[in-house]
């Protein structure tokens, strides 16, 4: 996700960089590196232990009006993920780490979104499919879209960043949905590609959202951060 590696859109032609890279679009000297649902920096814990089971219990759940109008709603992939160079499974996916932490934080509203065709457990096959979909623009099914958003003032997007984007199921959850006159937050799990295009992409295809202050969050990082997200929650004003 981060940290002292050249990004693959300078380091590679485009062909090792579709071949290679995904999660966070980043290389290493030695080979490409993939990235963003990348594993924790410690061994992934239980769902018993982990923050993210806050989101998890939210997230199975219709959002509720009570949460203050502030939505959180995100994507994210467990499995086998980039690691330092390598790879390490995951019992829970790195953004829905960062997504119960703000849960915890806020008591905000939690949606997970689902893909209708499960991203494969292995990394690999995860590439490959990215790739398609991001050459095709592909609008991948959710198994749980919503409807409305119409009661939340705020909404926080999430996921992993593949291959420099979110993956495309985020567009396809946004596309169907009204955004005017609300602020969105774009957030991330990452190798070392930060936001990505959230930001832009956002911008284009939320109807008539304002885009404010997003947050990256370095995938080998996520079990530590927590001042971070805590930080960011009161800069945008949904943590005093």
């Amino acid at each position: 996700m981060l940290g002292g590696l050249m990004d693959a859109r300078n380091a590679y032609p485009r062909r090792a960089l579709l071949r290679g890279v995904l999660l966070g679009s980043a290389a290493t000297a030695s080979g490409p590196m993939l990235s963003a649902c990348a594993d924790s920096p410690r061994a992934a814990p239980s769902p018993a232990s982990t923050p993210a089971d806050s989101a998890s219990r939210s997230a199975s759940t219709p959002a509720s009006p009570s949460a203050g109008g502030v939505l959180l709603a995100y994507f994210s992939r467990a499995g086998e993920n980039y690691f330092n160079g390598g790879r390490r499974r995951l019992t829970i996916g790195n953004t829905e780490v960062v997504a119960g932490m703000i849960s915890r934080l806020t008591g905000c509203a939690v949606h997970r979104i689902e893909a209708a065709d499960p991203y494969p457990d292995d990394y690999e096959p995860t590439v490959a499919r990215n790739v398609r979909e991001q050459n095709a623009n592909a609008r991948p099914a959710i198994a749980n879209p919503l409807d409305s958003i119409g009661r939340y003032d705020t909404i926080l997007l999430g996921s992993p960043i593949w291959n420099v984007r979110a993956p495309m199921i985020m567009t396809t959850f946004v596309e169907g949905l009204d955004f005017s006159g609300r602020i969105v937050h774009p957030l991330t799990t990452h190798a070392m590609s930060g936001l990505g295009t959230t930001e832009r992409d956002y911008a284009a295809i939320c109807r008539g959202a304002t885009i404010g202050e997003g947050l990256a969050v370095r995938g080998e990082e996520v079990a530590d951060a927590e001042p971070d997200v805590a930080a960011w929650l009161r800069r945008i004003g949904l943590l005093s």
